[in-house]
């Protein structure tokens, strides 16, 4: 399948208000970039508040006017979370964008193994916290390793079986899956206007190609990105597919070339393991409790 959609036919947000977590780098700076070139005004939720800034000034360069803010977040951090969430206000859409691929088993200031805490616990937490003032949609973005992924529920971070780079972070982008899965299902029971979405931009060729931490085998995934992979504009443009309002709420939009690795968007499948409605509300369960929020509509 394929898709002549790109980030050209992206409607006027002339008006909305857009938080994009991870907004300075790779994906997140090119979906950023693409909304408030169509008129958005963008949120920039960043750990590094002075390159944010920078980053700010230059979409007020490109877009001839200020169509860009800054504010602090750190979602490896649930108190940075709080703070973040308290001074939002009203959004339209909220952007999940930014995730981690830890090298090393490590874990977050509130003691997460450090992928699942900051790809899917850090996420969930702002996401409650900010449920009643979004307009539109969660926009969350995945990824097609989640098809590899496990969930052990009894042992999430790690902390009694062997941790890899790779298992660690499969599993916290199936736990992204299942969370808009169950997010989707509260929202419609609760008869929300909001919606979800959740993008995968196939393989892009930014800073978190190099899994493996042997230089010799990242050079040489690096080296074939560069043939087989999506650019950040084209894996953003996903994403921002994922923002439009004809995507239907709780649709999984990926690349439409073949193996799902580059190409325009469209809507695509997932594993049986991201549709286990079960294991998505036990997770739900485990993700309030780590980080004390709860469904709030």
């Amino acid at each position: 399948m394929t898709s002549r959609w790109s980030a050209a036919n992206l409607p006027r947000l002339d008006g909305k208000r857009i938080v994009v977590t991870g907004a300075t780098n790779g994906l997140g700076w090119e979906t950023t970039r693409g909304l408030a070139r169509v008129g958005a005004h963008v949120v920039l939720a960043v750990r590094d508040v002075d390159r944010g800034k920078q980053r700010a000034a230059e979409i007020a360069a490109e877009t001839g006017g200020s169509h860009a803010e800054v504010v602090q977040l750190d979602l490896a951090d649930l108190s940075s979370v709080r703070r973040c969430a308290d001074g939002l206000g009203d959004i339209d859409i909220l952007v999940n964008n930014a995730g981690v691929m830890a090298r090393e088993h490590t874990f977050t200031v509130d003691g997460f193994e450090t992928s699942f805490g900051t790809n899917f616990l850090g996420p969930f937490a702002l996401t409650n916290l900010l449920l009643p003032q979004i307009r539109d949609r969660v926009v969350i973005v995945g990824s097609s390793s989640h098809k590899a992924g496990q969930i052990r529920l009894d042992d999430p971070h790690f902390e009694r079986r062997h941790w890899s780079r790779p298992a660690a972070y499969s599993q916290s982008k199936l736990a992204d899956m299942l969370w808009g899965l169950e997010l989707d299902r509260r929202l419609r029971k609760s008869g929300s206007n909001a919606g979800t979405a959740i993008a995968h931009p196939g393989w892009a060729t930014t800073g978190i190609l190099g899994v493996t931490g042997i230089r010799a085998i990242d050079a040489v995934i690096t080296a074939a990105g560069r043939v087989l992979a999506n650019t950040p504009t084209d894996g953003a443009a996903i994403t921002l597919r994922a923002c439009t309002p004809d995507i239907p709420s709780g649709s999984y939009v990926g690349p439409g070339g073949p193996f799902g690795l580059r190409g325009g968007p469209v809507l695509v499948g997932r594993s049986a393991a991201a549709c286990d409605t079960r294991t998505a509300g036990l997770l739900w369960e485990l993700a309030e409790f780590a980080t004390d929020t709860r469904y709030p509509l």
